[in-house]
C-alpha cells in the first residue's frame, strides 16, 4: 500500500508538470520566428495571399493564441495531438511509429553507459593512486570533454569507411528484406555505432561518480570495522563499498536516462536513425508546430516516467527512506 500511495502521489504531480510543460512549450514554439503557412505555401510553389490565408484558416493558425491553446490542450486530453502540416499524417501516428527506434537506441546506450561506467569507476577506485587508475580517469575525462558530434563522425569514418566493419547510417539495410533473426542481427549491427556514441559521454559521468562515491564510502566507520574483523578485501569492495556507493548512482542514472532522449537528437541526425529525435529536428526546420509540440510532450513524458521509476528503485535499494513521502 505504501508504494501504491507513493505512485499515486507522483502521478498527481506528474499530471500538473505535464500540463505546465504543455502551456510553456506552446507559447515558446509560437514565439519563435517563422510562419508555418508561409513554409507550406513556399513548398507548394505559391506566394498567393489568398492561398496563405486559406492555409492559416484550415489549420487554425488565424485564431488567437489562447483559442489555439485551448483547442490544443483539449485535443491532448483525448490523445489528439493534431495533424502534421508537412508529413500529412496525424502527429500521434508519426510519433508512435518513431518512438520504438528512440527507445531502442536510448535503452541500449543507457545499459552500455551504466554497466561500463560503474565497472570502470569501481576499477578506478580500487586502483586509486596507481597508473592504471589514472589511465581510466583520463579516458573518462577525454570522453566527457569530446563533443558528441565529433565522436559520431569519427566513428563513422573509422569503423564504416576505413575498416568497413559496421554500417554507417540507418536502422536496417535498405532493400535487404531480412526477417526473423537475420533482421534482428541487421538492426543490432546498425545500433552499435549510435548506441556507443551516445553512451560514451554518459559512461564517463558514471565512471567519475562511481569512483568518487566508492572512495567516500571506503572512509566510513562500518568499512573500517569490516576490515578490522578480517573480512576479505573482495567482499568489502562488493558488499560494503560498492553496494552503498550505488545509491547516488541510481539517482544520477534516473536523471541521465531522461536526458538521453534529448541527447538522441544529435545522434539520430548524424546516423540517420529514424527516431523521434530526428523527427523533432525535421519538424523544427519545417516549422511544423503540432509535430514539434507532440515530440516535446512525449520527451517530457519519458523524462517524468524515468524519474518515477528511479524514485521507486531508490526506495527499494535504501530501506532508510522507504517510509518517506
Amino acid at each position: 500500500m505504501l508504494y501504491l500511495s507513493l505512485i499515486a502521489g507522483r502521478l498527481g504531480k506528474a499530471v500538473l508538470v505535464l500540463l505546465a510543460i504543455l502551456v510553456f512549450n506552446f507559447f515558446l514554439i509560437h514565439a519563435a520566428p517563422g510562419d508555418p503557412a508561409l513554409v507550406m505555401a513556399g513548398e507548394a510553389g505559391s506566394t498567393d495571399a489568398e492561398f496563405i490565408a486559406d492555409l492559416r484558416e484550415r489549420f487554425g493558425l488565424d485564431q488567437p493564441l489562447p483559442v489555439q491553446l485551448w483547442h490544443y490542450i483539449s485535443g491532448v486530453l483525448t490523445l489528439d495531438f493534431g495533424y502534421s502540416y508537412r508529413q500529412q499524417m496525424p502527429v500521434l501516428d508519426l510519433i508512435l511509429d518513431r518512438l520504438p527506434a528512440t527507445l531502442l537506441l536510448t535503452g541500449a546506450a543507457f545499459i552500455i553507459s551504466l554497466s561500463l561506467g560503474v565497472l570502470a569507476g569501481a576499477l578506478a577506485a580500487m586502483r586509486a593512486g596507481k597508473p592504471s587508475g589514472s589511465l581510466i580517469m583520463g579516458l573518462a575525462l577525454l570522453f566527457y570533454a569530446t563533443p558528441l558530434y565529433w565522436v559520431a563522425m569519427m566513428s563513422v569514418l573509422l569503423f564504416s569507411v576505413w575498416l568497413e566493419w559496421l554500417p554507417a547510417y540507418g536502422f536496417s539495410t535498405v532493400g535487404a528484406n531480412y526477417t526473423g533473426l537475420a533482421h534482428v542481427g541487421d538492426v543490432a549491427l546498425h545500433l552499435i555505432l549510435p548506441a556507443l556514441t551516445l553512451g560514451l559521454f554518459f559512461m564517463a559521468i558514471y565512471t567519475r561518480m562511481t569512483r568518487t562515491s566508492m572512495l567516500s564510502v571506503a572512509q566510513q566507520d562500518f568499512v573500517r570495522t569490516a576490515r578490522a574483523k578480517g573480512v576479505a578485501p573482495g567482499v568489502i569492495q562488493r558488499r560494503h563499498i560498492l553496494r552503498n556507493a550505488l545509491l547516488p548512482i541510481i539517482t544520477l542514472a534516473g536523471l541521465q536516462a531522461g536526458q538521453m532522449v534529448g541527447g538522441a537528437v544529435l545522434t539520430e541526425t548524424v546516423f540517420a536513425w529514424p527516431g523521434i529525435g530526428r523527427l523533432m529536428y525535421d519538424a523544427l526546420m519545417q516549422r511544423d508546430y503540432n509535430l514539434l509540440l507532440g515530440v516535446f510532450f512525449f520527451s517530457a513524458l519519458l523524462v517524468i516516467v524515468f524519474n518515477m521509476i528511479t524514485d521507486v528503485i531508490y526506495r527499494l535499494a535504501d530501506p532508510r527512506i522507504r517510509g518517506a513521502a
